[in-house]
């Protein structure tokens, strides 16, 4: 970065209003808990809080905030304390969105084709931008979302929908 680079300020609690809902939704998305997600989103903004970075817009922070709950989702999978664990069935958490069909159809599919399908639907970045957060190629993205929105077909297959 060269010296005429400009850097934003924004105080840590005005970061977490602006994001919080964005860091848990994807955290909820990836742990499918409640409770679980809570402490993502606060391991999260814990880190960020830690941080010593510097950023050069609202989108860099919010790109770094979704890099780091996939991270801590990763890890969240691979702790001894997930392994050991029989996980309450909590997704009928109903304080996010309205649940329909096609929400738990999406939850019912695998992490990285929830975690596509969330990016691209519920967050709105593009191809490009869901692979550089999630640190694969474009192609990969692309087959992710074209194979999570066939296995919804199928999953919804029969579904009527109330419009």
């Amino acid at each position: 970065m060269g010296e005429d680079q400009k850097y934003i300020t924004l105080g840590d609690e005005e970061v977490f209003d602006k994001f919080a809902d964005t860091v848990y939704r994807l955290a909820f998305s990836r742990v499918k808990s409640k409770h679980d997600a809570d402490d993502i989103l606060g391991e999260v903004f814990l880190r960020y809080v830690k941080a010593e970075h510097k950023f050069l817009s609202e989108d860099h922070i919010k790109f770094w905030l979704i890099r780091t709950t996939i991270n801590c989702s990763k890890s969240f999978f691979t702790s001894s304390w997930f392994k050991k664990i029989v996980p309450l069935d909590d997704t009928l958490y109903t304080s996010l969105k309205e649940h329909s069909s096609v929400y738990y159809a999406v939850m019912e599919l695998p992490i990285k084709y929830r975690t596509a399908i969330h990016l691209y639907y519920y967050e709105e970045y593009s191809v490009k931008e869901i692979a550089d957060i999630l640190e694969i190629s474009q192609s990969a993205v692309k087959s992710r979302l074209a194979r999570a929105r066939e296995q919804l077909k199928t999953k919804l297959e029969g579904v009527t929908f109330d419009v």
